[in-house]
């Protein structure tokens, strides 16, 4: 063999450990690239999660300090003031020692603390609710008049809140007249009659602040 074609194979034989060393470094580099890809994208994708559970917990521990909060709030309701308060399907019940003298619609002085308390419970947990003031009569009279003068008991109590600072709720008044006694047949100055001129708050929750709450 002619030391030409011995330096000609040896020529071809060098090109080829060339280019398969480069090749090799070829695929070294891209394999090391996307691997760099996938763990800058996993570690992207760790922090996303990671903020968005911050996040959840966040919303959670603020609602439990809220639900913390309407607790207390309730039980000074019921505590400071005799208040009833009944989970309803909608909503919550309240019913107030808010009583009225016989055939009288005026909120009564000593009604007033008790009111005062009720519309701090509202513009604190309840923006955005339908609070429904029910007003009832004893059963002296005419059922149209004791309706009539039940409604007069709502809007004026309705009027004292608005006085006192209620916002952000839908209030309405509704006069039920001798309807759903306490004490039946109990009337004028007989026992238990004052418990039936009365009124009785509804506060349904609608899931939105209200635009025009009054």
């Amino acid at each position: 063999m002619s030391i030409r074609i011995i330096t000609a194979l040896a020529a071809l034989a060098t090109s080829a450990c060339a280019t398969k060393g480069y090749v090799t470094k070829q695929i070294q580099a891209a394999s090391d690239s996307s691997r760099a890809g996938w763990i800058a994208g996993d570690t992207s994708l760790r922090g996303e999660v990671t903020t968005r559970f911050s996040a959840v917990d966040a919303r959670i521990d603020s609602v439990n300090t809220n639900i913390g909060t309407l607790r207390q709030d309730l039980n000074t309701l019921r505590d400071d003031f005799g208040a009833k308060v009944t989970a309803m399907e909608k909503g919550m019940q309240f019913a107030f020692p808010v009583t009225f003298a016989f055939d009288d619609a005026e909120v009564r002085t000593e009604a007033r603390a008790a009111l005062d308390r009720f519309v701090q419970v509202i513009n604190k947990h309840y923006a955005g609710s339908i609070v429904t003031v029910e007003g009832f009569a004893d059963p002296a009279g005419s059922a149209a008049y004791n309706r009539r003068l039940s409604e007069d008991r709502a809007e004026s109590v309705i009027e004292y809140l608005r006085s006192a600072g209620i916002s952000g709720v839908t209030l309405r008044p509704v006069g039920l007249g001798e309807t759903r006694p306490v004490v039946d047949g109990a009337s004028r100055d007989m026992p238990g009659a004052e418990s039936n001129r009365r009124v009785v708050f509804v506060v349904e929750s609608t899931g939105q602040v209200a635009t025009d709450g009054n």
